[in-house]
């Protein structure tokens, strides 16, 4: 194998973990990945991974070349996404990033209409809610809420509006009872979401000093987390209603403080701008825009489960 495709297979197992994992996404054996890397590293003349039952791991030599690799492998993949955007046909691996609550509540129904549309369009997805780095994540797209997007260099196309409400299981409020105005809030347990502070900014300014201060104790980096400990009673949550629509309709769950509704969200497509799109980009975010704009399915479908308070 010449060097460069031995490059991009050393970065390939890097980023795999271990020589079995690299195999089957290549469809090759363990055996022959280890040879082609025992190769380079005869080439280079350092040894690059560390060896051991649970995977690989970088040397020290390894991690200064894996640097150079990874550039090379992602510039690879550069150019062959831009020949295969060349003419309007989408096509290609389209890379696709939301957060895990909307990415399964929301992004996952949406992929059959749309893979369907254009077969040719792979798609592969990772649902996290840490900081994303469009320099060193291999994206196509994000979607990410208002206060995620910090990278004034990229692109956001708003898909939906985003509303989210105050609310907690019936059997919380049983035994710890109903708050009736902002105030009260102190003396209930705030779900707190760790990865993005701003989100505990709930809005609540009722007094002069500029807005309570939730105290609770329990916290999670995902607002899928924060929802389900809301439906298990853990305590009180403002969350999105596009999670919470059908449980307050179903009386799972109990919209509190109606007159205290936060609507300074909304819900973006994001990406590198680039001055040709390509086409597997462009026809997915158009395809979000038109299954959540101008009023976004949940929203139309759950207004008596968001009337509902007590």
């Amino acid at each position: 194998m010449d060097l460069p495709n031995l490059i991009v297979l050393f970065a390939r197992v890097v980023d795999a973990g271990s020589f079995s994992a690299a195999s089957r996404e290549l469809g090759q054996s363990p055996s022959a990945v280890s040879k082609q890397i025992a190769s380079l590293e005869d080439r280079v003349g350092v040894r690059l991974l560390a060896r051991s039952k649970h995977g690989v791991t970088l040397t020290d030599d390894g991690r200064a070349f894996y640097e150079h690799c990874a550039e090379i492998r992602d510039s690879i993949a550069m150019a062959e996404e831009m020949v295969l955007s060349f003419g309007d046909h989408p096509k290609g691996l389209l890379r696709v990033a939301a957060t895990v609550a909307f990415g399964k509540a929301q992004v996952l129904p949406v992929l059959p209409s749309f893979m369907a549309e254009h077969p040719d369009v792979r798609v592969a997805v990772e649902f996290t809610d840490r900081r994303l780095d469009f320099s060193q994540d291999r994206i196509d797209i994000a979607i990410q809420f208002t206060e995620q997007i910090e990278d004034q260099s990229l692109v956001a196309r708003k898909i939906a509006h985003n509303r989210r409400v105050i609310c907690a299981a019936p059997g919380y409020l049983d035994r710890e009872g109903v708050p009736r105005v902002p105030g009260d809030l102190r003396r209930h347990n705030c779900l707190q979401l760790s990865s993005v502070s701003r989100f505990n900014d709930w809005g609540l300014h009722e007094l002069e000093t500029g807005g309570l201060r939730l105290r609770g104790t329990f916290e999670a980096n995902s607002a899928d987390a924060l929802y389900h400990a809301t439906l298990a009673g853990l305590g009180v949550a403002r969350l999105s209603t596009y999670l919470v629509v059908e449980d307050l309709r179903e009386g799972r769950l109990i919209r509190l403080l109606p007159d205290y509704e936060d609507n300074g969200s909304d819900i973006y497509a994001v990406y590198s701008a680039r001055r040709n799109l390509p086409p597997k980009t462009r026809v997915f975010i158009d395809h979000l825009v038109a299954g959540f704009s101008p009023v976004a399915p949940w929203e139309r479908e759950g207004s008596p489960g968001l009337s509902r308070a007590v």
